[in-house]
């Protein structure tokens, strides 16, 4: 199979990359000169054989919509676009209505394993049409993890429905991470009994109830950095934990824990900062690869 892939940043590079290793043919467009594999959209439209199947992996908002737009202009009826970033949901009724008019079919794909993905793969989650998604399986079963398909891989339903699926899952994120940091705050604050702080998280990855990998990154940063001394407590935040509490509120259910978690990032962009907001700005960093600020 060949696809073509536009953005080859941190995680559509790596993308790029896994899907060759598993025999997926690649032709990757970025802006940057360095990394892509043609001039222009026009010219991958014009490497792929029919029916195109294109990947976007850009950030959300108006560059996803800008990509579309110049897509639409060039594939044709049959031909699919894969939105792979973390588009708000409401985005692809929009975009999936502008492509149609065209013929061209849409998916939307919720995408998880930042970084590491490379290497472990890609939690997924597609909204779309069956036909499409089966079309599209052999991408789905490269870029997920080994082992069993239901364990990684899920058509969660219509249009939309993957990256709903996937707002959701960084709302728990959100508020998993939030948990570990104030556990880790307490736990440094009474250092006047606590004596190995990081060896402490270290010992809950086997057998106790809250291991997790989140936990294991989180052991990873302290190791690197045990007070976190490099580390500014300021933590962004990408957009999903926002839209899952909108969501929540729209349908009347209680999100209490995500919510809070939410308004603790609020908290650590005041002057004042926090361990607990150090601790999940170094667990985006591990898991992300996203940007810390830096002490002054």
């Amino acid at each position: 199979m060949h696809i073509g892939l536009v953005g080859l940043g941190k995680m559509g590079n790596n993308m790029r990359e896994r899907l060759r290793e598993h025999t997926i043919e690649v032709t990757g467009f970025d802006q940057n000169p360095d990394v892509t594999d043609v001039a222009t959209i026009a010219d991958l439209a014009a490497a792929l054989p029919t029916p195109r199947i294109v990947w976007i992996m850009v950030p959300a908002g108006k560059v996803t919509t800008a990509v579309v737009t110049e897509l639409a202009e060039v594939l044709e009826k049959g031909d699919i676009i894969i939105d792979g970033g973390n588009s708000r949901f409401t985005e692809d009724f929009k975009h999936a209505a502008q492509v149609a008019e065209k013929g061209i079919e849409y998916i939307d794909a919720g995408v998880s394993g930042g970084v590491w993905g490379l290497k472990n793969g890609y939690g997924l989650m597609v909204g779309g049409k069956k036909k499409n998604i089966d079309l599209v399986m052999p991408v789905f079963d490269a870029l997920r993890p080994d082992g069993p398909r239901d364990e990684g891989f899920v058509h969660v339903g219509e249009i939309g429905a993957g990256h709903y699926a996937k707002m959701v899952h960084n709302g728990i994120e959100y508020a998993l991470m939030q948990a570990y940091a104030e556990g880790y705050e307490l736990l440094d604050k009474r250092s006047d009994i606590i004596n190995d702080v990081t060896g402490t998280f270290k010992a809950w990855q086997r057998g106790t109830v809250v291991r997790s990998w989140l936990l294991e990154l989180l052991v990873r940063a302290l190791e690197e950095d045990p007070e976190f001394k490099d580390i500014a407590g300021y933590v962004e935040d990408s957009g999903e934990g926002r839209w899952t509490v909108e969501e929540a509120l729209a349908n009347e259910v209680p999100v209490p824990t995500i919510s809070a978690s939410i308004f603790a990032r609020f908290v650590s962009r005041q002057p004042q900062g926090s361990p607990a907001m150090k601790a999940v700005a170094a667990l985006r960093n591990q898991f992300g690869g996203h940007s810390v600020k830096a002490v002054d």
